[in-house]
Formats: C-alpha cells, sequence, structure tokens
C-alpha cells in the first residue's frame, strides 16, 4: 500500500525512453482491474511518436504536460458486446488507478489526464490516432522518468467518516 501514500501527479519527464517490459508491467497491472461482470471493456494504446504525443498535450487545456512524456497510454473502452456497458467508465477509472499506482511502484511517475466523459474531447483524441469506431476514449496518461518530486499531501478527513451501526 505504500505507493497509495506516495503518488502524485507527475508532469516533467527526463528525456529518458521508459522500457517496453515496464509499460507492459504498467499495462498488466490495469487488466488486473476489476470490471462489472468481469467484462473487461479495455484496450490501451500506447504512444511513443513523439509527434502524436504533441498532438495529444493539445487535446484539452489541462494536457500540455503530455508533450514531455517520452510514453502516452491511451486506455479506451469497447462499445459492443459489454454485458453492462453504463459501468466502462467506472472499470475504466479502476484500471487506470492499478495503471498509475504501478507506475509509481515501478520509479516512474505519471498524470491521469481526463477526457470521457466530455464528447468534444474524446472525439479529438479518436481522431488523432485513428481509432476504431467500436471503442471510445477515456483517458490520456502521461508518463516517463520523473524530473520532478514532491511530497503526497495528506488528504486523510475523520469528519468525513460516518460509521451507522
Amino acid at each position: 500500500m505504500e505507493n497509495i501514500f506516495h503518488r502524485v501527479s507527475i508532469r516533467k519527464y527526463e528525456d529518458k525512453p521508459v522500457e517496453k517490459e515496464k509499460i507492459l508491467q504498467i499495462l498488466k497491472a490495469g487488466m488486473q482491474a476489476p470490471s462489472a461482470c468481469n467484462q473487461q471493456p479495455w484496450e490501451f494504446y500506447v504512444v511513443t511518436d513523439k509527434e502524436k504525443i504533441l498532438e495529444l498535450s493539445k487535446a484539452t487545456p489541462y494536457s500540455g504536460c503530455a508533450a514531455g512524456a517520452p510514453v502516452v497510454i491511451v486506455p479506451v473502452y469497447r462499445k459492443e458486446g459489454l454485458p453492462v456497458q453504463d459501468m466502462a467508465q467506472i472499470d475504466m477509472s479502476i484500471a487506470q488507478e492499478n495503471i498509475w499506482l504501478e507506475t509509481d511502484a515501478l520509479g516512474l511517475g505519471g498524470v491521469w489526464i481526463g477526457i470521457a466523459p466530455l464528447k468534444d474531447r474524446m472525439a479529438l483524441v479518436h481522431d488523432i490516432l485513428k481509432l476504431p469506431e467500436n471503442v471510445e476514449v477515456f483517458s490520456l496518461f502521461a508518463l516517463g522518468y520523473p524530473a520532478e518530486s514532491r511530497k503526497q499531501q495528506d488528504r486523510f478527513d475523520k469528519s468525513r467518516i460516518h460509521f451507522v451501526e
């Protein structure tokens, strides 16, 4: 659980590629996430092409930090054949958190950039990557070797806990 209390958003990266084995380990962690009815709606596009990363970095007002990342993972979810389609974005959130925690555990840093449920942003990223029609874009996850560090803030607030006994 250490990385739950260590993980922070990292927006600056060293100019150093991330090993493919680490990327696969990160995605393995993502795919280990639970999902509604075990539907596993996810697929992942791993972008290392600098020009594509630059395009993706302009997809939202908050994605500029992706421009300096050596890797951007684009999690997408299938639109068809899912027993509970309405739960796909929740499933993707769990997978994304696993990805982030494993990124931190491997000594890398990353930042989750929200795309869904904003349809215009989803469509823009879909077009940039020329994705198949049967998938929807969920997020961007920029990652790399951190060129910055800071401590995670303590977010525990006992006043938000309510026991019903």
